[in-house]
């Protein structure tokens, strides 16, 4: 069957990164259950459409629950500056909210119920999406939805990770599954469009290497100067293909990272058993042997293990107790905050981040990580 694009239905589809048979991004299985073969067979490729410059994921022949995870501080923080800004530029009119929610976890909507919004009954003045719209596999009909829920007079706020951010820092590993789309701001300005709706307004935020937070209305409007702003930005960023090379050289690097390290004797744990992490330890062959188990603070994840790996999700509490050598931090973002609430780990994390500087510990080995 020929595909077509999850956007706008042109089949001028091509092939942009493709990362072979992974395992599932969602599907941490018991700690104690053998590893089976079969979990690393999910094909995970990005393609690009041609004409409205889509980036989506091919196919996703997975079917797992997501499991909930616990909104990171530095997630918080960004929301309730995203809404302030919204609110100083004037575009929290009216008084309903509805939300557009993501797996991932995390609400806006009491940042909106304490500036006086109700939850609508139909469509609302204002209107939320903060990384939801991404999981959805129609894109043609997620914006058609997120249009009809906005009313007339009514602003519509979608918050994604940038397109640009991804191909700039070399972040293959937000491609995953269950992600359908990312974007530019060119593209979801055709999608609005589409939708019959404009952008009227953008900010960037730090978040994630590059998050973007877009208001859109009903109606062909003109946008403010931040919009162009974002778009000159764009303009400057490698091509898609530049993530394909990346992939090697960040998987080797870590591959080496660990090997080092198990040859020294060290006992390697790392934090943060997320999404994006699961490609790159199966990729990088982790084990045991090699990295002795990942932290999360999600009790829906703990007990489990990576999925295509041994390495079992334990506690923030086991691992200040096994008392690491070096830990491997997996969320760049998650800095502040995990070294806030473990100080016992100080001067031992190591940020695995594609965009970061060469490793700068004297006994590292040259690649993608970096200490803090």
């Amino acid at each position: 069957m020929t595909r077509r694009c999850r956007g706008c239905g042109s089949t001028a589809l091509t092939t942009v990164l493709d990362l072979g048979s992974v395992p599932a991004a969602d599907h941490f299985p018991p700690h104690d259950t053998p590893v089976d073969p079969t979990e690393s067979g999910h094909p995970l490729r990005m393609d690009r459409c041609a004409e409205c410059e889509l980036a989506q994921l091919a196919d996703d022949d997975t079917v797992t629950a997501e499991p909930r995870g616990l909104e990171p501080l530095a997630l918080r923080e960004q929301a309730s500056e995203a809404v302030r800004l919204v609110d100083t530029a004037g575009l929290l009119r009216g008084t309903t909210v509805t939300e557009f929610g993501s797996p991932h976890g995390g609400t806006w909507l009491p940042l909106l119920t304490e500036r006086g919004f109700t939850a609508a009954d139909g469509p609302a003045d204002v209107v939320l999406d903060c990384f939801g719209i991404m999981h959805e596999p129609d894109q043609r009909a997620a914006f058609a939805a997120r249009a009809a829920a906005t009313a007339p007079g009514g602003v519509l706020l979608v918050q994604y990770h940038s397109l640009a951010a991804i191909l700039a820092q070399g972040q293959w590993n937000a491609l995953r599954h269950g992600h359908f789309a990312y974007y530019t701001l060119a593209t979801l300005d055709t999608l609005l469009r589409a939708a019959g709706m404009s952008v009227v307004a953008g900010w960037r935020f730090e978040l994630y290497g590059g998050t973007m937070l877009l208001a859109a209305r009903h109606g062909d409007h003109d946008a403010d100067h931040t919009v162009a702003a974002i778009r000159a930005a764009e303009a400057a960023v490698p091509a898609t293909g530049t993530l394909q090379r990346v992939v090697d050289q960040h998987v080797g690097a870590l591959r080496a990272w660990l090997e080092h390290r198990a040859a020294r004797g060290d006992r390697v744990y790392a934090y943060g058993a997320a999404s994006r992490a699961v490609a790159l330890l199966a990729m990088a062959g982790a084990h045991r042997g090699l990295l002795a188990g990942i932290a999360d603070a999600s009790p829906a994840k703990q007990g489990g293990r990576m999925p295509g790996t041994d390495v079992p999700i334990v506690s923030p509490a086991d691992l200040v107790a096994a008392d690491p050598d070096a830990v491997l931090l997996t969320l760049p973002d998650l800095f502040d905050e995990v070294t806030a609430l473990l100080p016992a780990l100080d001067g031992r994390w190591f940020v695995d981040d594609p965009a970061g500087p060469q490793a700068r510990a004297v006994d590292a080995v040259p690649g993608t990580l970096w200490r803090r």
